[in-house]
């Protein structure tokens, strides 16, 4: 049996796993627009509206609407008007349209740390630079409550990885010594609000990160695959801890249509593995094996350590090939 024929929706993952920059990562349109399962986006990149979102998809021919994006930015809101007051003043640090969904939950959204905010929201967006930290700062060390939409200190794009939110909220907590309230990945409500968007009972967590898009579906109890498209690559999968490490691992997007005992750790591609003191002595492999398949056959062995390896060392020509395609 298929891994999409076990699972009733796909929770995507955008940066990385849909996209790079905006454009679509091999096979992913295909694979989403005939998979038979409703998609839902769940992305930690807060400064794009869910409209904005929508559209993005539309271009690249995948056909979708509002109702199946969910983004930290909406979650964050979530999260605050549970504790929040109707109307509190907020400092949004982040995106216009940010903004306007702050607007939209009820919030009164002011511009400085001088109107005396209750609380202050951020989330990605390129615009922001020493000022907008600053009034942040200013606003926290004044009394303010502090959210971000997201902890992602990286953001996947065209040119390569590029500053996260969660790295410039670094700067806010480098000067306040307040950590933020998160709602994004990896924390399980994004996960949970957009299963429960279409009814299902068997979702599917889809992404490239393991700190943020499969801890987050494996802390929502959900099944999670990896895609090696993105963020975390080889070694990271190799060295996971468990609460990060996905039910299964996939060269890209189209490996989706795998059977599951194939995309699971496991020896497969004619290789072996085996423990060596603090090292995976990696062996044997076919003409036509994989790095993947030389991935998988591994992490059943690295996952069963009480610790990560030392080395992998490949120990036949086909391991070799395989050892050196990793990252």
């Amino acid at each position: 049996m298929s891994i999409l024929s076990q699972h009733d929706s796909l929770l995507l993952d955008l940066d990385g796993t849909v996209w790079e920059g905006g454009r679509p990562l091999q096979r992913v349109v295909d694979v989403i627009n005939s998979c038979g399962v409703p998609a839902i986006y769940v992305t930690n990149n807060a400064s794009r509206s869910p409209a904005a979102v929508a559209d993005m998809l539309e271009k690249i021919g995948i056909g979708t609407d509002v109702e199946h994006i969910v983004t930290s930015a909406q979650a964050v809101l979530t999260l605050a008007a549970q504790q929040l007051p109707a109307g509190a003043k907020v400092l949004v640090v982040g995106a216009e349209s940010f903004r306007a969904l702050a607007r939209d939950a009820g919030f009164n959204v002011v511009a400085s740390a001088d109107d005396k905010p209750v609380a202050v929201f951020q989330g990605m967006s390129p615009e922001i630079g020493w000022k907008q930290l600053s009034e942040a700062a200013l606003a926290i060390n004044a009394g303010a409550r502090y959210f971000a939409s997201n902890m992602d200190t990286s953001l996947p794009t065209k040119r390569g990885l590029a500053v996260g939110n969660g790295s410039m909220v670094a700067a806010v907590v480098s000067a306040t010594g307040v950590d933020p309230v998160s709602a994004g990945k990896p924390e399980p409500a994004m996960f949970k609000l957009a299963a429960a968007k279409v009814g299902s009972k068997k979702p599917l967590a889809v992404g490239d990160r393991l700190d943020t898009d499969i801890a987050g579906g494996n802390a929502a109890a959900m099944n999670t695959f990896h895609v090696l498209t993105g963020v975390s690559g080889e070694l990271d999968l190799i060295e996971a801890p468990a609460p990060l490490r996905p039910n299964f691992i996939g060269a890209g997007f189209h490996e989706l249509s795998l059977p599951c005992s194939v995309a699971k750790p496991g020896a497969q591609g004619g290789f072996t593995a085996r423990f060596d003191g603090l090292d995976i002595l990696l062996q044997g492999g076919e003409d036509n094996s994989t790095s993947i398949q030389a991935l998988r056959t591994v992490l059943e062995v690295a996952w069963a350590m009480p610790k990560p390896p030392r080395y992998v060392q490949p120990r036949s020509e086909f391991a070799e090939k395989a050892v050196t395609q990793w990252r």
